[in-house]
């Protein structure tokens, strides 16, 4: 019974056999490596990079259910791309806007 199984996945239209397969297995190192930046202070984190990696996430999670055949590995590791960079998008704007709140006080106390 195992053997069918193992067969059956290997077989399988998105398999590992496939780009279907190893393309998301990838994009996982863009989400782990979005979940180690967590520990980066805020102020290196780039709005511009950051976007475009919810943005990726949020397309692709979109095109992995119209596809055929469904890949559900795509559209886990796009929903987790996703995920990270809107994390690190709302650490980036609440740091950027308590620093312009700070010294926006700053300045009215000159």
């Amino acid at each position: 019974m195992a053997a069918t199984k193992i067969q059956a996945f290997w077989n399988h239209p998105a398999g590992p056999k496939t780009i279907h397969f190893w393309a998301p297995t990838f994009k996982w190192g863009i989400t782990i490596a979005n979940i180690l930046d967590s520990s980066k202070p805020p102020e290196e984190l780039s709005y511009p990079q950051q976007a475009a990696i919810a943005g990726s996430g949020l397309v692709w999670a979109k095109y992995s259910t119209v596809i055929t055949p469904k890949n559900w590995t795509l559209l886990s590791v796009s929903i987790g791309m996703a995920a990270t960079a809107g994390y690190q998008l709302a650490r980036k704007i609440r740091h950027d806007f308590s620093a312009n709140k700070s010294s926006d006080e700053l300045l009215r106390e000159q």
